[in-house]
């Protein structure tokens, strides 16, 4: 039996509105409901759905930038909770890297590359040759390790999100998630960066959860799919059969709606 690298069980978000007068009820919106997600060891895993399905939400609880409402989460066997203190949960950001949407947004315009690349090394207290490191990690993503001395505003959109998953991968995490990293993209970088992050999984070994509103990125690199709408999974199975044959009229529908990449 493989492993379970992640898992999630009964994970539920709320959030609750102010009061619009004195007496007035307050309004409850329910983000994620009651989700359970298994991610196995070396495995990839696709979340799709179109906006507002829960998906950042999910992935936001599974990593600890929230804490959800009713639920628990365990990474590695070990209970993940976002109400310690940041130090306790150094292991987690030690296990886990995140690539996020806005490749620009996500780096500080101020760091050079090779601090930006750097800064889990120092963070999370690696130790080791950090600055071989980070022009180790630069060569793996396809940038020249020369480039370390320049800043984000130097480099195109498909470069910038290199550099965010090389800050994602530089500590040799077990799991990397993608929340949306390919759709601020053009057709032609998307497929470049949908190709290494294949051959990173590949020649690295890590777990991806890979969260995309687009169904051909998910059939290219992940092996199943979880399918959200409203705050709850709808469908889930294994890449192929759920894409060729979708039970949910959901399913069906994304499938009829989004277009897919072609074959890089």
């Amino acid at each position: 039996m493989t492993d379970v690298l992640l898992r999630a069980r009964e994970l539920t978000r709320r959030y609750t509105a102010p009061r619009r007068a004195l007496f007035a009820p307050r309004a409850v919106t329910t983000a994620l409901d009651a989700v359970d997600l298994d991610v196995s060891t070396g495995s990839a895993v696709g979340v799709i759905g179109e906006s507002g399905s829960g998906k950042s939400t999910l992935v936001r609880l599974l990593l600890a930038l929230d804490t959800p409402t009713s639920g628990s989460v365990e990474l590695g066997g070990r209970p993940v909770d976002a109400r310690q203190s940041a130090r306790s949960l150094h292991w987690l950001r030690r296990q886990s890297g995140i690539v996020f949407q806005d490749p620009y947004a996500s780096l500080d315009p101020r760091m050079s590359i090779g601090r930006i690349v750097g800064e889990p090394l120092w963070a999370l207290d690696i130790a080791g040759d950090r600055r071989a490191r980070v022009r180790e990690v630069l060569a793996q993503v396809g940038l020249d390790a020369a480039m370390a001395d320049r800043f984000p505003h130097e480099f195109s959109g498909g470069q910038r999100q290199r550099i965010a998953i090389a800050r994602a991968i530089v500590h040799r995490p077990t799991l990397l998630v993608g929340d949306e990293p390919l759709s601020a993209l053009d057709v032609t970088v998307r497929a470049q960066i949908l190709r290494l992050l294949a051959e990173l999984r590949a020649s690295t070994g890590m777990t991806l959860l890979l969260v995309s509103h687009d169904l051909g990125v998910v059939q290219h690199l992940c092996d199943d799919v979880v399918v959200m709408k409203e705050a709850r999974i709808v469908e889930r199975g294994a890449t192929s059969a759920v894409l060729q044959n979708p039970v949910s009229p959901y399913t069906q529908s994304l499938l009829a709606a989004i277009p897919t990449l072609p074959r890089p």
